[in-house]
């Protein structure tokens, strides 16, 4: 893994590497997550094999903008767009219906996909010049510790890590379907914040 700063020349260089179907190492919000290109099966193979993930479990992908969100949907309901209004940017990943085009396996062969636009500068950064979203798995093997630093990101198949330095490590992101108002894991948005929201619809 070639280690680069999150500058505009070490971001080129992950989307290079995430274009030819290569791994990249980025800081979140809270810890390091792991970039692909959704929309490639092989990059996809790659990324479950990396952290020998069962490929029935879907990944979470992150944008940098709304405009971004449209190819990876079916639709967003007016619900779904409430809950974007009070907290995107930010730690709050959605449930949608997916695209046809988004391959299944990135959502663990279900029809629904989970994205959030990231509050991070430097992801926003790395999905504003990749052109759309990317994956965004805990660096780390399935059932191992996630990696707060590039050095504790011990994975074979990754091309570029962006060294942000030490991550906090704080809450994970609250997974919400917002049609049901079901919470798949309380994280950093509060069930109570959640309901308040629901409470205005």
């Amino acid at each position: 893994m070639k280690v680069v700063s999150p500058t505009a020349e070490g971001i080129a260089e992950a989307v290079v590497a995430l274009r030819d179907g290569e791994g990249v190492l980025y800081p979140t919000e809270t810890l390091y997550g792991l970039g692909f290109d959704p929309f490639s099966e092989a990059a996809l193979t790659k990324l479950y094999d990396s952290k020998r993930r069962d490929p029935r479990e879907p990944v979470l992908l992150v944008i940098a903008s709304v405009e971004q969100l449209g190819p990876l949907v079916e639709d967003v309901s007016n619900k779904a767009r409430a809950f974007m209004n009070a907290f995107w940017p930010g730690p709050l990943s959605l449930v949608f219906n997916k695209s046809e085009a988004l391959p299944s396996l990135v959502c663990g062969g279900k029809q629904t996909v989970c994205v959030r636009w990231t509050s991070s500068p430097i992801a926003q950064r790395l999905c504003a010049a990749f052109g759309g979203a990317i994956t965004s798995t805990s660096a780390n093997r399935s059932g191992e510790p996630p990696a707060q630093t590039v050095a504790e990101a011990d994975i074979a198949g990754i091309a570029i890590g962006i060294d942000a330095g030490i991550l906090d490590g704080t809450s994970p992101s609250t997974v919400l379907d917002p049609e049901t108002g079901t919470i798949f894991r309380e994280g950093a948005v509060s069930k109570e914040a959640i309901e308040a929201v629901s409470r205005s619809l």
